[in-house]
């Protein structure tokens, strides 16, 4: 069974409400919709999410590294050749979540060929996770508004709170307005995209002290090398990596190096070869991981929550499943369902997934 020929297509979907954050704002999904034919007339899906403000990458960039570099080079081997193919999109510096996406759209047509889901192929642990919404900037009273309707439509109870503002009072004040509303009821972190200093951090989480925060994240650059080791060496929660480790020797690095305690692994960044290889480290190193969102439509979300339930280590804590309900609408024929707080993975071969034509017909970018 043998790779004919790459798809990348250009979409876009509106956000029912816009996500900002420290390093950028999204108001539409205008991602790749990834697919790989294989000559037996399977198909692998995924999606590619580009983050200019964070890898460099856009619609454009992607579509162009796929169908003239990508494409030419793997196509005519066959579906199991993931090592090969590894090696032969590795030649080719950066584009992380293009290379993700087929990695991911081959596992997919794995799965398909042999009669077996992406979870049971990759580890088999578990048939869900529980969910984790992230919270983008805004007042507190919204934000917590935005809590509410998560906990009583779904049954989430963790929240990522997005932080990183000036001064850092604006958000220790979301936070507080979080926990005096839920109390002891809702598990909340943060997550600064790199939008303070290493001070100002270290000020923020004094602040917050009292709030039983679990993990910060990235709250200054990793590029501020003895800033981010400094406040990592004080501070009381687990310190996660998230946009400073696309590639595993970053993990090395950042871990050994004292500017992390804990790992973000998103499989829309490291598809599911590599994720598998970065957690090997994470376990073997005894550091936490969590499963990230790279603010992936129902396609991603799939990908994410089917390498997340399939091992007992990135099950441990819930996965930053939900943020494709902020979309307005999406592709797939039958899509997600969140209940009572958790996200299960797609019966059926494969990532489970079909795509519905007349949508991605509706919002694709190239015709």
């Amino acid at each position: 069974m043998k790779i004919e020929r790459i798809e990348a297509i250009p979409f876009a979907i509106p956000y029912a409400k816009k996500l900002q954050f420290a390093s950028g704002e999204v108001d539409t999904a205008r991602h790749v919709l990834v697919r790989v034919h294989t000559t037996d007339g399977l198909i692998g899906t995924a999606e590619a999410p580009p983050r200019p403000f964070t890898y460099g990458e856009t619609q454009a960039s992607i579509i162009a590294i796929i169908n003239d570099v990508f494409a030419p080079q793997i196509t005519g081997l066959t579906i199991f050749q993931r090592e090969r193919v590894r090696a032969l999109l590795d030649r080719t510096i950066g584009n992380p979540t293009a290379k993700a996406a087929v990695d991911m759209a081959l596992w997919d047509l794995i799965g398909q060929s042999l009669g077996a889901s992406v979870t049971d192929l990759l580890g088999g642990f578990g048939e869900g996770m529980r969910v984790c919404h992230m919270l983008g900037f805004d007042t507190p009273e919204v934000m917590v508004e935005q809590a509410h309707r998560m906990r009583e439509n779904y049954g989430i109870s963790t929240f990522k709170v997005k932080v990183g503002r000036h001064p850092v009072d604006l958000d220790v004040a979301v936070c507080r307005a979080l926990r005096a509303e839920f109390g002891d009821a809702i598990e909340l972190y943060i997550d600064g995209n790199r939008g303070w200093s290493a001070s100002e951090s270290a000020e923020a989480l004094r602040q917050m002290a009292d709030l039983g925060l679990t993990l910060a994240e990235e709250l200054c650059p990793a590029d501020d090398v003895l800033g981010r080791r400094w406040l990592v060496r004080q501070a009381p929660i687990p310190f996660v990596a998230d946009e400073s480790v696309p590639t595993q020797a970053d993990v090395t690095r950042e871990l050994l190096g004292g500017s992390a305690t804990a790992i973000s692994i998103k499989t829309a960044r490291t598809g599911f070869s590599a994720s598998q290889r970065i957690l090997g480290q994470c376990e073997g190193m005894g550091v936490e991981v969590v499963m990230g969102n790279q603010i992936d439509g129902q396609i991603g979300t799939a990908c994410t929550v089917a390498f997340g339930a399939a091992f007992a280590h990135t099950s441990k804590r819930a996965g930053e499943l939900s943020n494709f309900l902020d979309m307005s609408d999406d592709l797939l024929v039958d899509p997600l369902q969140i209940s009572d707080g958790v996200l299960s993975t797609r019966p059926g071969p494969g990532l489970g997934i079909a795509v519905d034509e007349s949508k991605l017909s509706h919002y694709r970018e190239d015709r």
